[in-house]
Order: structure tokens, then sequence, then C-alpha cells
């Protein structure tokens, strides 16, 4: 698991790891058969530094999810996507928005909720719509999921310590093989980055490498050609 800058933080990374396995934390639960990708919040309020919000360190990320996107719609993978939306009088926006005030620029209509080009969607996508950190809450995500009988959520997109850590949580909570894609999702902060995939590797999520996860992917792809003959 990639998670580090610097060989002290690798060192430190690997060490907490280490001790996780030890007390019998971090097994590895695994990629089922049924997959789909879930772009978490990859919307210009989060990717673009000129939103309170964004912030450029989702340029990477973006590239390597969009190698992941081409994998899964080769393979025939369904891709979710998500956003942060609200009314223009806030009206549905709760605590979140009186704990965070920036979050009151992410208005239905403007540009900061669109899903950035760079990961635009497809015919066949879906997207939804939420008002909370975790993808599950108060929307149809588990719906739409179980309905088209998927069993593993591969998380991608923003942010690592926010709403990627609480979808993450809430997957495995909901059933789901929960995998989250290292170098596939950021953080405004490096450090939250980091922590917050070690602790998901500890407790609730597989993280794994973009190339554990096309290869995941492609293993998709090439079962149900076999199966089909």
């Amino acid at each position: 698991m990639t998670v580090t800058e610097s060989s002290n933080a690798g060192a430190i990374a690997d060490a907490t790891l280490d001790d996780y396995a030890a007390r019998g934390m971090r097994r590895r639960t695994g990629f089922g058969r049924n997959p789909c990708v879930l772009v978490i919040d990859f919307q210009y309020g989060m990717t673009d530094p000129e939103c309170p919000l964004g912030s450029a360190n989702q340029d990477a990320p973006i590239e390597v999810t969009r190698r992941i996107l081409a994998a899964a719609r080769a393979a025939g993978v369904p891709v979710v996507y998500t956003r942060v939306a609200f009314r223009e009088d806030l009206a549905d926006a709760g605590l979140f928005v009186e704990k965070v005030p920036a979050l009151g620029a992410l208005t239905l209509g403007s540009r900061w909720v669109e899903i950035d080009e760079r990961v635009a969607m497809q015919e066949g996508d879906y997207l939804l719509t939420k008002r909370h950190s975790s993808s599950f809450i108060g929307t149809e995500l588990q719906q739409v999921l179980q309905n088209r009988g998927i069993d593993t959520i591969i998380n991608v997109g923003c942010s690592t310590s926010g709403c990627v850590r609480q979808t993450a949580v809430d997957a495995q909570a909901y059933g789901f093989r929960s995998v989250v894609v290292a170098d596939a999702v950021g953080d405004r902060s490096p450090e939250q980055h980091r922590a917050n995939l070690i602790d998901l590797d500890g407790k609730y999520a597989d993280v794994v490498t973009s190339e554990e996860a096309i290869a995941a992917i492609e293993s998709v792809a090439a079962a149900r050609a076999e199966g089909a003959r």
C-alpha cells in the first residue's frame, strides 16, 4: 500500500500497519465478482482552487482515476458518481454547512457542483446528489447498488479524510466489500491523506494501488468472457 511521501513517513506507516496486523487487524476482504467504481465528489467545487473548498492536490488522483474509469468501462463495470449540492436557500444543508460554511457555495445550478470534465460522466453512468459526507446517508446509493447486484465498491475521489473515508466505512457497514485506491484519492492535507489511508486499511477497507484495482477490474471482464463460452 502506497500512502507516504517521505522515507520517515513511510517507516512510520509501515510500523503502524505491521502493528495492526499483529493485533489481528488489517485482514483482506478482497474484491467480489461484481464491483463498481464510485467516483466521490470530483466536482469543480472540490477540484478547482478558485473555489474555497477546491485543491490542486486532486490533480494527480484525477489522472489516476481516468485510467481506472477507462478500465471499468472496457470491462463493463458500472460507474457511479456522487456530488455535494444544496438548494440555493440551503434549506437542505443542515449542520454540515453550519460546521463548514464554505459548503454553501455548492448550490444546484452552479459550476461548483458540476463533475470535473477530466473525469466526465458517460452514457450509462449514474449520478447521485448527497448532502452529507457519506455517499449512503440520505441517498439512494444502497438501493442502486443492490439492484445491480454490486458486491464491491472501489472508492476513488475526494477527500480522503472526509467523504471518501465516511463512504468507505459505511460501505463496509452496509455489507459491501470496500476498496480504496490510494493513488486515486486526494485530500487538502497530505498528512490527513496518509493518516486516513492507514486507518482505513487497518479497520474498514482494503487500501490498494491503482494497478491492483485495474487488475481486479480486468479480471472481472476475463471471468465474464470465460463464463460466456
